[in-house]
Formats: C-alpha cells, sequence, structure tokens
C-alpha cells in the first residue's frame, strides 16, 4: 500500500460519487455491503493486476486488450509496446474503460483518460522515475530498452465502482497445496 491519506481521501470521494450517480441496477449490483473501501482496494490491488482495457479506433469502434495494471497511488498505471494498436489509439482518443475482475469475487471498473508517463518526445511525468524505479523492480531491469520499447499510461479515473462481496475472501492467505490437514 503506497497510498498517502490525500490519495486514500480522493479514492474514497471518487468511490462515493462514483456509487451515488450510477444507474439503480447497478447499484443493486454493488451496494454498500458489495463493495469495498479505498483503504480496502488499496490493500487487496497490489503487485500486477491482469486489466481488461477498451480503447477506441478511429472509425468509434470499441477494442479491448489484456495488459499488466499497477494500482499505485490511487490510480492505474499500465504499459504497452509504442507501436502497438492500443498506443496509437490512445495518443489521439485517450478515454479509456479498464476492467479487473477476479472471478465472482472481485470486479474493479473504471472510466477515465489516460496520461502518457514517458513520451519519445517532450518531458516525462514528474514521478516517472520513482514509477520507472518500480517497473524495473517489478519486471527486471533487462526485460527491454525502457526508454523506446515501451510507452507507460496513467489512468485517471472520473468514474470507478468496485465489487467485492466477502473483503476477507481476498485478503486471506492462499491454501498451503503442500498441507497434510
Amino acid at each position: 500500500m503506497l497510498e498517502t491519506p490525500a490519495e486514500l481521501e480522493e479514492l474514497q470521494a471518487l468511490l462515493d460519487a462514483s456509487l451515488s450517480r450510477s444507474t439503480s441496477h447497478l447499484r443493486s449490483i454493488i451496494s454498500t455491503e458489495r463493495t469495498l473501501t479505498a483503504d480496502q482496494v488499496t490493500q487487496v490491488l497490489t503487485g500486477m493486476c491482469t486489466l481488461a482495457l477498451s480503447t477506441v479506433t478511429a472509425k468509434g469502434e470499441p477494442r479491448i486488450s489484456g495488459l499488466d495494471g499497477h494500482f499505485l497511488h490511487g490510480k492505474w498505471h499500465f504499459g504497452t509496446a509504442r507501436d502497438a494498436a492500443k498506443a496509437r489509439h490512445l495518443a489521439v482518443r485517450p478515454a479509456v474503460s479498464a476492467a479487473h475482475m477476479r472471478g465472482e469475487d472481485l470486479g474493479v471498473f473504471t472510466h477515465g483518460k489516460v496520461e502518457i508517463l514517458n513520451p519519445l518526445d517532450g518531458e516525462p511525468a514528474a514521478d516517472w522515475p520513482y514509477l520507472l524505479t518500480y517497473l524495473k523492480d517489478f519486471y527486471g531491469e533487462d526485460l527491454f530498452d525502457w526508454d523506446n520499447d515501451v510507452v507507460y499510461y496513467r489512468l485517471h479515473p472520473h468514474w470507478m465502482a468496485v465489487y467485492a462481496p466477502d473483503f476477507a475472501k481476498l485478503t486471506a492467505a492462499p491454501p498451503n497445496p503442500h498441507s497434510t490437514i
């Protein structure tokens, strides 16, 4: 959990506002009893989380793809190859939707706009050196040419909802496959 108190407060305000302005149908599924607080979200979304990311083509057609997501400081961060179709889409249409789901136990749904963290032309984000260190520690320093091969994004959400009927189940230690009990 890397979030500051201010980041947790901002995330909680987003979660509350998003749910309050959602349809009655969605609120019947994601109720106050079946969601998480900002603090709980940051306890559950650690390490790499597979995201389904939706972008839009120039013709307005939706495209979805999977990628590695990292929930850091209350926002999703993800990367892709600089020559990937989604990178071309995001360069001109930065609006995205992202979903992280773990069966019927967890669903995190986010809509917002992306910020390029390490553009080829121009200044990187102020916190890019910190994020790059985190990513190299996670993936390995020599995975690829971090400056030229990949582009990283931060998703600034304007809406986020979390479905989680059992927080304790999400934080329970996985069963030991070697246990004899």
